[in-house]
């Protein structure tokens, strides 16, 4: 090991650092075996799958210790080599990175095909050096390394993204997303020269140490919020995001989502809460604004999707605006002292990354998995699945349950500890934030209703009524490995919801480190009953709510079977009076969305083609643009167009007036330097 330990060796940093070189020689291998479709497919990304299970269970191991690691690897620059740090906050992003990308993976076993863009062997070592590349920005502990992996991740995700780079539209897609993921880097890099404070000393051990003034602390903190915005897709930073996440293969897609989309996150809470010592209540509001905005953004725009890759993509907006909604609330209460509920803020933020990554994986997974056997993304061609479907059908039925926030679920444990943290802002001693934050809590609690309301269109049209194409009767279910990986995230979703109290105790050491609080043995104190204030304030009793749910259904069964069995009369249903209903008389996507076009009408840039009276086969058609392109990204387009062609002047190709710039360039810098 080229590591250097502060304490006993082969420490739990250890082991993560030879999972970590395990991904890297799995990818190598599959360079070996660049066209060996079943060596990479069958036996190396299930190995990367074993290698995610043990990371998430050697990151456990870590977040029950008591104390971090720390370690230098001679591996960068002379004077600069990888400073890495294992403590409860990078040990539970670790944690869920493990879990996630094990599922992911063993459904990547069997759901690359041969002869799709990227040699399978190149894909693999793209694939695991994003996961490897992920794991170092979360055990990064100096400005350096976590930049270098920060871009590596960047640059791995990007030739992923562009596995079909023979399409246009996907090569398009993967330029915009490295460009803004270059734009946000810059941000962060800038905040770090901010945080270390003139001491030259880029390591977080010696921002730790350094006391900024609010001036200087809240320059670093916009900076932040700038560069893992940038990343996590907030507005106005956002519109990478729908673009890339359809164009990349689906498992890749589910790692962007469900996991990288974490590490933005991981990043705001390490500089906010434990590189910067000062917290003013006016970040938090800050956060809060645009969390609420890129929500109700995102999950508006999610709504009139007709691209189930990109409703899901808008969706995944939705969800870091919550959880950017989250970290602003600890914010608020942590800077007037209010530890106790910022835990609880924090609380609800941590289980809602556990919670997204489980469920906005597995519904990436599916759509996979229906790509693959319908060859469309299209919403308005599909129905009818759940028949020729089933596996992917019931499965994806509990993600988006999940994604819906509805119990006995992870995404309802979540949203619910959410809201029950605005319950307290009645105690800030400010009153204009007592008036607002309410006001917040109700739109929190309208973006919740238009989650599920989006969820119910998007099964519904893809698995619900009749295939409205003749070739769906053809489409063949997920095989063994996809069936394995979807599963594994099934049992994430269900044991999230139904072990809310076990799950907070492992939140605890993360909020003890951020805010010096947690809920741990509060939870711990009410049994199986979640009461994250008191027993009689609030409490939620994920299993008993299980079971009435179970025991409802079984009292309907037996209703209807000793009731009405035998007795009841099957007929063709009336259908209006017209008895030739066919599957293009079912409710569309299209038509799902027009109420939400009409009621959020401002939000988007429609163009709207009206058939002529005497079209023989006439065709109404509404295109959703965002008004950002037009507002913000066009007139910036247009600037560098301007700039470019500006500068293109002065490329004359003489040489003489090239060496009149560098004649003028030079009396230049010596009349300054005079």
């Amino acid at each position: 090991m080229n590591s250097l330990h502060l304490g006993a060796s082969w420490l739990c940093l250890d082991w993560l650092l030879v999972i970590v070189l395990g991904w890297l020689l799995v990818g190598a291998a599959g360079v070996l075996a660049l066209h060996r479709f079943a060596l990479v497919s069958r036996v190396l990304f299930p190995v990367g799958a074993l290698l995610g299970l043990a990371l998430s269970g050697v990151a456990l191991l870590a977040l029950l210790g008591t104390t971090p690691e720390v370690a230098v690897l001679p591996i960068g620059l002379p004077a600069l080599p990888f400073h890495l740090r294992l403590d409860s906050l990078a040990a539970f992003f670790l944690m869920v990175i493990g879990a996630a990308s094990a599922g992911i993976s063993a459904f990547a076993a069997g759901y690359f095909r041969k002869g799709e863009g990227t040699p399978p062997g190149l894909l693999c070592l793209e694939y695991h050096v994003f996961l490897a590349s992920m794991v170092g920005v979360v055990l990064a502990d100096d400005a350096y390394s976590f930049m270098v992996m920060w871009e590596t991740m960047a640059l791995a995700s990007f030739f992923l993204v562009t596995a079909n780079h023979r399409i246009p539209e996907v090569r398009s897609a993967g330029y915009l997303y490295i460009l803004m993921a270059h734009i946000g880097a810059v941000g962060i890099l800038l905040c770090f020269g901010v945080l270390q404070a003139n001491t030259g000393d880029y390591t977080f051990g010696n921002m730790r140490a350094q006391s900024l003034s609010p001036f200087w602390g809240s320059i670093g903190f916009l900076l932040a919020v700038f560069g893992f915005g940038a990343k996590a897709g907030i507005l106005p930073l956002h519109v990478w995001l729908p673009e890339a996440h359809p164009a990349a293969p689906s498992p890749v897609s589910a790692l962007m989502s469900g996991v990288m989309l974490n590490t933005a996150v991981y990043g705001l809470l390490r500089v906010t809460f434990d590189l910067l010592h000062t917290r003013l209540w006016w970040w938090g509001e800050l956060l809060l604004a645009i969390g609420l905005a890129t929500a109700l953004f995102g999950v508006v725009f999610s709504a009139v999707q007709t691209d189930m890759k990109r409703l899901l993509a808008y969706s995944s907006i939705e969800n870091m605006g919550l959880l950017f909604v989250g970290v602003g609330l600890a914010v608020i209460f942590s800077s007037y002292r209010m530890m106790a509920v910022a835990a609880l803020a924090l609380t609800a933020t941590l289980y809602h990354v556990a919670s997204h990554a489980c469920f906005k994986s597995l519904l990436f997974l599916g759509t996979g998995s229906v790509l693959h056997a319908t060859s469309e993304r299209n919403l308005g061609k599909l129905g009818g699945l759940i028949r020729t479907m089933p596996w992917v059908g019931w499965l994806m039925l509990l993600g988006v349950l999940a994604a819906a926030g509805l119990p006995p679920l992870g995404g309802f444990v979540s949203e619910w500890l959410l809201l029950q943290s605005f319950l307290f802002t009645t105690g800030l001693p400010v009153p204009l934030l007592t008036m607002l934050i309410p006001v917040v809590a109700a739109l929190i609690a309208l973006i919740g209703a238009l989650a599920g309301y989006t969820m119910v269109k998007f099964f519904g049209v893809i698995f619900l009524g009749q295939p409205r194409e003749d070739k769906l009767a053809h489409a063949h279910d997920a095989g063994l490995w996809e069936r394995i990986g979807m599963l594994w995230l099934v049992l994430g979703c269900i044991a999230l919801g139904l072990l809310p109290v076990q799950f907070i105790q492992l939140i605890d050491p993360v909020t003890r480190q951020l805010v010096a609080s947690g809920l741990g043995a509060q939870v711990a104190a009410s049994g199986w009953l979640l009461a994250p204030n008191s027993l009689e304030q609030a409490s939620y009793g994920p299993v008993i709510f299980l079971l009435g749910i179970l025991g409802s259904f079984a009292l309907a069964y037996l209703l209807v079977r000793w009731f009405y069995h035998g007795r009841m009369r099957r007929g063709l249903p009336w259908a209006c009076g017209f008895p030739w209903s066919n599957a293009r008389m079912q409710d569309t996507a299209e038509g799902f969305g027009q109420p939400i076009r009409q009621i959020f009408e401002p939000f988007f840039l429609m163009k709207r083609d009206l058939p002529s009276p005497f079209d023989e086969q006439p065709r109404y058609r509404v295109t959703v643009e965002d008004h950002f392109w037009r507002w913000l990204y066009l007139p910036i387009v247009d600037l560098a167009n301007r700039l470019a062609r500006l500068f293109g002047l002065m490329q004359q190709g003489r040489i003489s007036v090239y060496l009149m710039y560098s004649f003028v360039t030079l009396a230049a810098t010596l009349l300054a330097v005079m």
